[in-house]
């Protein structure tokens, strides 16, 4: 029932924009407002905004609370200084994945984590249960909202709208800068999902609407779901329970790049073997001759014989065709010719690099 669903802060913002609601990960979110492909132009050629609220933010603190996020994440946490953040992973036992993360350090006793809505409930379980250093894990995700703010232009409105606009103009990737952004204080951590640069913004509950307006004021476009997942797709990165699942090995998936290769984690012995071993399929890019899209589990072949199954599928806007990941056996080359069975009809293209676009940083 649609009354069971939970709501961002920002629900009453959505409806006012007439989004068109559906449900996803528990919550009641906007799959599009204007287009889907009006939404993706938008972030692509000026500034877009999604509401991430329903991503769950952790707060982990303690004297050994480093020494817990060493042993239950997959990147090095030791790396990190006060201001900074990563990509990471939690791993299981068996090497496959818990979920892909956002870790943030504040300071030496205390760190920030963000996780996936669908996984929100299952990776508290997972920190709390494997927590044997006495961290104290607060979830703060009743209690703050989280907007992205994605674009070429993204960083440079959020610099005008904010007390602090040299510290958002030079911070680095995934650098954390605390000021005020519309006259709301905000954690703006530089990171996103879109392969564009711009900020994910972290406020209070209550401020997410005041928040929320002045970034429309600004000129920036509100954007749904379904844009969010084209331009991830675009920018070649993987989505939780798709290219990333509990089974999975995150080296098929291509991301040996956030594991470390000096430290004992859990799962880090599968990991390692697969690392050195490689995997029987590897994540691969895709892209149709036609706009035909094509969806999680249709299969692949190369002349005739079944190479791999799609773990995820758009139509982009950008580069006008259909585009696809999919695990593909590691023998088969880049630039390969294939065909994708769409029910009963082989639809032609190539297997190319995950990374569709690539946006080339200036100067």
């Amino acid at each position: 029932m649609a009354d069971a669903l939970l709501r961002t802060p920002l629900h009453a913002q959505h409806l006012a924009l007439n989004g068109r609601m559906v449900p996803f990960a528990g919550y009641d979110m906007p799959v599009q407002y204007a287009s889907i492909i009006a939404e993706s132009k938008a972030v692509r050629e000026g500034a877009g905004m999604f509401d991430v609220s329903h991503m769950a933010r952790l707060t982990l603190k303690g004297e050994n609370v480093l020494g817990f996020l060493e042993r239950v994440t997959a990147n090095d946490v030791s790396k990190l200084v006060p201001g900074t953040g990563q990509y990471s992973l939690l791993p299981n036992e068996q090497g496959g994945t818990v979920d892909d993360i956002i870790v943030y350090k504040i300071s030496d006793t205390e760190y920030r984590m963000v996780v996936n809505a669908s996984n929100h409930e299952k990776d508290v379980a997972w920190l709390r249960q494997n927590n044997t250093e006495g961290v104290e894990i607060t979830d703060q995700t009743g209690e703050t909202a989280m907007i992205a703010v994605q674009g070429p232009t993204a960083t440079a409105k959020l610099a005008e709208l904010s007390d602090q606009p040299d510290a958002i103009a030079s911070a680095p990737f995934f650098g954390v800068v605390e000021c005020v952004i519309g006259g709301v204080p905000v954690f703006a951590a530089r990171s996103g999902y879109t392969g564009e640069d711009g900020y994910e913004l972290i406020c209070s509950a209550e401020e997410a609407e005041r928040l929320w307006q002045a970034l429309l004021a600004a000129g920036v476009a509100a954007c749904g779901l379904g844009s969010r997942d084209t331009l991830r797709v675009e920018a070649g990165l993987p989505l939780y329970g798709h290219e990333l699942t509990d089974e999975l090995s995150p080296m098929a998936a291509g991301l040996g790049w956030v594991i470390s290769k000096s430290k004992e984690f859990i799962g880090s012995g599968p990991i390692n073997a697969a690392r050195a071993n490689g995997t029987a399929r590897k994540l691969q890019g895709i892209r149709l001759d036609s706009k035909r899209l094509i969806t999680p589990g249709m299969k692949v072949y190369v002349d005739g014989q079944e190479v791999g199954e799609v773990s995820s599928g758009v139509v982009s806007p950008l580069l006008d065709r259909g585009l696809a990941f999919a695990f593909i056996d590691s023998s088969v080359a880049l630039n390969t010719p294939c065909t994708i069975d769409v029910r009963g009809k082989q639809e032609p293209g190539t297997v190319v690099s995950k990374r569709f676009f690539v946006r080339k940083k200036a100067g």
